[in-house]
């Protein structure tokens, strides 16, 4: 699979971007918010590989993309699960090297990726699941016209702490009035 933007290739992840991708999963400021601890370089590559595995299974579900620039380099990834097929609910999750930030590359990304799921995977509704305190983030699910549902008080023990989460979603008709 392969999405193409105006400066990114989204594709699937491979072995071999276990290095790169450790680059990010490895700094402490880009995974301060997310649901992991910094990888060791063995950590990428298994998790590289737990993802090629689950993106085999059909029906498909997972889609975790490598997030390149057009001549090639990793500079993150973003992905989306279908959790509830019967609800045509998915899960949308993105990470970008620290010196790739505040340059649109999320934006554009997630966007294609959004776009992607609402016309071939038929999903009804797409959701986020961040840290309150991850603004950027939130900025970023906003900006793609995400709309903020609640906020879950303390339900996830992370790296030794309790932390609530921010639920925010776009519905189909939603996306599709946005983006005519």
């Amino acid at each position: 699979m392969r999405l193409h933007t105006k400066r990114l290739t989204l594709r699937e992840l491979e072995e071999s971007d276990h290095i790169a991708a450790n680059a990010y999963e490895s700094d402490p400021e880009v995974v301060q918010y997310m649901s992991f601890d910094s990888r060791s370089l063995d950590g990428s590559l298994e998790f590289i590989r737990r993802v090629r595995t689950e993106s085999q299974q059909a029906p498909r579900r997972l889609f975790d993309l490598a997030m390149t620039l057009t001549e090639g380099a990793l500079i993150g990834r973003c992905g989306l699960r279908v959790n509830r097929p019967e609800h045509r609910e998915a899960e949308l999750w993105y990470i970008v090297r620290r010196d790739c930030w505040g340059q649109g590359y999320a934006y554009e990304a997630v966007h294609a990726l959004m776009a992607f799921a609402f016309a071939t995977l038929d999903v009804h509704r797409i959701y986020v699941d961040c840290d309150p305190r991850n603004t950027g983030s939130i900025r970023l699910a906003e900006k793609l016209g995400m709309r903020r549902e609640g906020l879950l008080r303390e339900n996830w023990f992370l790296k030794g702490e309790w932390c609530d989460s921010a639920i925010l979603s776009v519905l189909e008709h939603e996306w599709h009035s946005q983006n005519r």
